[in-house]
């Protein structure tokens, strides 16, 4: 049809609206057949739900580190993620951010900062920086090592993968997307055997499922997250995010 000319009637009907959640924003696909849908959801259902379920077994029952619990699911995502044509980890790693997207990570940051020392301050004055005041050379280990063995790991798997492959089943309901993403997160941290981390983290979850899905890029969530995890290290709620275990 020419711009601007009127579609006459009986014309065929427009193509259906393009899937917004999909691929990190950059592809256009058309709504799943039946048979695709339900393959996705059995294996969004066993990644996110059943191998939580066996890591706390593992790491709690067979003493299994937590570290090497987790590395069949990280070979599995990664094998996806790179046996998918329509996947680039250079695309993905190359789309950064803009100063008002710092700057927005800045103020919820400093607002829910501010808001957490309050309340630690009020309730448990004798946590406040505990860690980095009697352990400081481990709190300064934890610091380097957690954006790259934690943050990274973390973020690929449940934004950068989660979005690619599992967008298309939500649809142009991008809130639906973000809250399965924020739960499944947070249910993740059942591992840890903390109630307060697993209720912590779907909230964070959100944050972060949120801010990939405003602007498709790894960078932010990564600054956000490890803005966010050092923080909790470095305040007094640590404590809520080791599993307490011994593999020794």
């Amino acid at each position: 049809m020419v711009r601007g000319q009127t579609p006459m009637q009986g014309s065929a009907p427009p193509s259906p609206k393009p899937v917004s959640v999909a691929a990190g924003g950059t592809l256009i696909r058309r709504p799943l057949s039946g048979a695709r849908t339900a393959w996705l959801v059995a294996e969004m259902a066993l990644l996110f739900i059943a191998a939580p379920l066996a890591m706390h077994a593992a790491v709690h029952q067979a003493r299994i580190p937590l570290f090497v619990a987790l590395l069949p699911i990280l070979g599995i995502v990664l094998a996806i993620l790179l046996a998918d044509r329509t996947f680039s980890l250079k695309t993905e790693l190359a789309r950064g951010f803009g100063w008002r997207t710092l700057l927005s990570i800045l103020v919820v940051f400093a607002v829910g900062a501010l808001g957490i020392w309050a309340w630690l301050k009020e309730t448990h004055p004798a946590w406040l920086f505990e860690f980095p005041r009697n352990r400081p050379d481990l709190w300064l280990t934890v610091m380097l090592a957690y954006p790259v063995v934690s943050v990274a790991t973390q973020e690929i798997v449940y934004r950068t993968f989660f979005f690619h492959r599992y967008g298309p089943l939500f649809g142009d309901h991008a809130g639906l997307a973000i809250v399965t993403n924020g739960v499944l997160f947070g249910f993740a941290h059942i591992v840890i055997g903390q109630p307060f981390a697993v209720v912590a983290t779907i909230l964070g979850g959100c944050l972060f499922a949120a801010r990939y899905n405003e602007t498709r890029s790894f960078w932010a969530v990564f600054v956000e997250h490890t803005l966010w995890g050092a923080f909790i290290f470095t305040i007094g709620l640590g404590r809520y995010f080791f599993t307490g275990v011994s593999n020794v």
